[in-house]
């Protein structure tokens, strides 16, 4: 039986030598990410912290962690990274915003490259980066970390505004930027974090209104926003019923004190200008510890059940205009040890529970009315000339009163005939606009663009005034030039038929050639109204949009006429489309580094037309036929926001193209079909015409190296990095996700593109991968 047990410890000895060597083999990481981390390192200016990575040859993840270095792998990803820095004792009170020797990183640092780097450990959910250095505004890209549960960059030189980005961050649950130099307004847009329990914003310079959304977020159980410019009224918080911990003190927040959630342990408020009586409701906050009010305009006398709550151990009410006397048989808790009434307006003698001198207990007084303690007590006519001039005051108030009232009922009527003139006016606008435009027309704006919105659409971005550069201006074509050009639409100069009209080649008077698209409605619609669709698609202008050069409507002259007919004229592309690139029998053969770049192209195209111009364009009719390239092999999309012009396309293209229907289901979601484009440069087009269910059986065979090689097209294959082709499968994968709140931003999208595009330029030996693609 001893053998037997002996035989067995060993036994088990063995398998646990395994298991940890097991353990420890799935954590090598890949060379990518150790690539980033020493990137990180020199951003960092090699801070002594990460000198234990310096020469050593083993597993870097098996380090043991410290106060000052954590890091954490999982598989081969790193998913925990903690950096804490020396604290600065004399750190600036007033931060410029330039790099301040021996406090920031040097000047040379750019905290947009830092972050971009930091961006592709994209598996990262804990990142601690605490006193370091880092100076700068906090980029929008530090969202691009979606799987982040962690944020903590405290103690470091960032300014400006906290990122509006954060608010897409939906797995945080702890975000802690204490210590910066924050100083634009809060932000409004916390609750947008579902499981946020932790925000703590210390120690910063941020102003404006305390934000309404974070009485919202139901999960929170810490917030600090002290030390801050926060002004106004402070909200009712009674619903957040997980908060344990309230501190925003030395801020300039002037309301009453509002009702607040039964759960609290800790408050801190002082250091305000709070100016009402405390509720009574502060009385019967049973989990209440420590309580700090001290230091504001706070009057009235306190409820007596404040000082008898079950857990309170720290009472600070110092320092406000606290009045009245303490009942004499007040009751105190039997935790508190420690009550600070001094510097109020307290008369009468002192409850024999805060008389008592025990070691247990601090009790201080000093700086009132009261009968005790006299020499640290002001005279009793100090507290009664409060009384009095309370008095006084109340007998002004009436006719202060009274005249507030007068002023505001004038001003009131001012402001309602200032309303009234206004509303007539606007009242004959609309009643002229109506004449012109029919009812018809606007109860029928296609994909929810209403008339005004189609008036007043504007380019908002920078990219498509570059676009507009060398390119023809606007303009109105007649049906008899359009039939010169293409010899009255001759079969010699018929291109084809798609599923939105027929398609001309066609030679314009000054022997510039162009591509006529010929739109039937299948409902009519007012000239007008069509006019001011068309005068917003001519607002699109982008490098990578085949260039819309004028349309010619068939009909009558007149704004209230009809039509059934509307040509675009396009500039030609004379080099056919991704499609025929791709095809197996083509000849034409791009590699992987140029079907990156026309990737690049296209998504920087539908990104402006998602974000470049108001209203944006969100169905632009993604596939391979549609994405032409010109003499340079530059991608440009064609065909997009033709919905506009009439809402049966998307219906009538789903009838003719019956094998694809999965994808005509799905036309209002770029992302989807996107990856639908990324699965042809992947796999080819034969494949992918295979329908759905086979496409998503084969998405799962591409995290296997040998099933890649039988899916992958071989001249990627042949001329990608293991890497570069990685990314984009797993872009790909996001993308086509059945669950549309799991599908990435267009501009995610862009991101891991251009860095698969870097990746491969990098083995390739070019430092220009995204050139084509500008």
């Amino acid at each position: 039986m001893l053998i037997f047990t002996f035989s067995m410890a060993r036994t088990f000895k063995i398998l646990c030598v395994l298991w940890l060597f097991f353990v420890r083999g799935t954590h090598e990481l890949q060379s990518s990410q150790t690539q980033v981390l020493e990137q990180l390192r020199r951003h960092l200016e090699y801070p002594k912290q990460l000198e234990v990575w310096n020469n050593y040859n083993g597993d870097i993840c098996s380090i043991q962690s410290s106060l000052q270095l954590s890091l954490v792998c999982e598989g081969n990803s790193v998913t925990e990274l903690k950096i804490m820095g020396e604290s600065l004792a004399n750190k600036v009170s007033n931060f410029d915003g330039f790099a301040i020797a021996n406090q920031t990183l040097p000047s040379e640092f750019s905290v947009d490259t830092f972050f971009t780097t930091l961006s592709r450990l994209n598996n990262l959910r804990t990142l601690s980066l605490i006193s370091l250095g880092i100076w700068g505004p906090l980029p929008d890209k530090i969202h691009r970390l979606y799987s982040l549960e962690f944020l903590d960059l405290s103690a470091n030189f960032l300014y400006g505004s906290v990122p509006p980005k954060i608010s897409t961050m939906g797995k945080l649950q702890v975000l802690t930027l204490d210590g910066n130099y924050f100083n634009e307004t809060v932000p409004d847009w916390f609750d947008s974090l579902s499981n946020l329990t932790i925000l703590s914003l210390k120690g910063n310079q941020l102003k404006g209104p305390f934000p309404s959304s974070l009485g919202k977020i139901k999960t929170l159980t810490d917030l600090g926003l002290c030390r801050n410019n926060i002004t106004g009224k402070l909200p009712d918080l009674g619903g957040l019923t997980s908060l344990h911990v309230l501190d925003l003190r030395e801020n300039q927040m002037d309301s009453k004190l509002p009702v607040l959630p039964e759960g609290l342990v800790t408050v801190l408020l002082s250091k305000n200008s709070f100016g009402s009586e405390i509720p009574q409701q502060y009385g019967e906050l049973n989990q209440l510890q420590h309580l700090d009010l001290s230091s504001n305009s706070l009057r009235g006398t306190p409820p007596s059940s404040l000082f008898s709550l079950p857990n309170v151990s720290f009472l600070n009410l110092a320092s406000n205009t606290l009045s009245g006397s303490l009942p004499y048989r007040l009751n105190c808790g039997r935790v508190l040890g420690y009550v600070d009434i001094s510097a109020n307006k307290f008369t009468g003698g002192l409850p024999a529970c805060l008389r008592t001198t025990s070691d247990k207990r601090v009790v201080k007084v000093g700086g009132n009315c009261l009968s005790v303690d006299t020499q640290h007590q002001h005279p009793q006519s100090y507290c009664q000339n409060i009384r009095a001039e309370k008095g006084s005051t109340s007998r002004i108030k009436p006719t202060v009163v009274l005249v507030g009232v007068v002023i505001a009922i004038v001003l009131f009527m001012l402001l309602l005939a200032i309303c009234l003139v206004i509303l007539c006016k606007r009242c004959r606008r609309r009643s002229s606009e109506q004449n012109l435009l029919p009812k018809a027309a606007q109860e029928n704006s296609i994909t929810g663009f209403s008339s005004e919105m189609l008036a007043n659409a504007r380019v908002i971005s920078q990219a498509a005034k570059l676009g507009q550069q060398g390119i023809p201006t606007y303009r109105l074509f007649t049906v008899e030039e359009l039939k010169e050009a293409t010899n009255n639409f001759d079969q010699s100069a018929f291109l084809g038929e798609g599923s939105i009209g027929k398609l001309y080649k066609g030679k314009l008077e000054n022997g510039n050639y162009v591509a006529v698209r010929c739109l039937a409605l299948f409902k009519r619609d007012s000239i007008r109204n069509l006019k001011l669709r068309l005068d917003l698609l001519s607002k699109l202008r982008h490098p990578h949009l085949v260039c819309l050069l004028g349309h010619c409507i068939d009909g009558g002259e007149r704004d209230d006429s009809t039509c059934n007919r509307v040509y675009l004229i396009y500039d030609y592309v004379p080099s056919g489309s991704l499609y025929t690139y791709i095809s197996e029998d083509s000849e034409k053969i791009l590699k992987w580094s140029d079907r990156l770049a026309v990737l690049i192209g296209i998504a920087k195209a539908v990104h402006f037309l998602h974000t470049g111009i108001i209203p944006g364009f969100l169905n632009n009719r993604l596939k391979a036929n549609n994405i032409l390239l010109d003499e340079h092999r530059i991608a440009k999309l064609s065909d997009y926001g033709l919905s506009i012009i009439t809402k049966e396309i998307d219906k009538h293209e789903a009838k003719k193209e019956a094998n694809k229907s999965w994808q005509s289901t799905k036309l209002e979601d770029d992302v989807y079909s996107f990856g639908y484009i990324l699965l042809e440069m992947l796999v080819g087009p034969t494949d992918a015409g295979r329908g759905e269910s086979y496409l998503l059986s084969e998405m799962t065979s591409f995290s296997s190296h040998d099933d890649r090689r039988r899916i992958v097209d071989p001249i990627v294959l042949s001329s990608s990095t293991q890497e570069s082709l990685s990314i984009v499968i797993s872009i790909t994968n996001k993308c086509i996700s059945p669950e549309v709140s799991s599908r990435p931003s267009f501009e995610d999208v862009l991101w891991n593109l251009q860095y698969a595009a870097q990746v491969q330029a990098t083995a390739d030996g070019d430092q220009r991968p995204d050139s084509a693609a500008q």
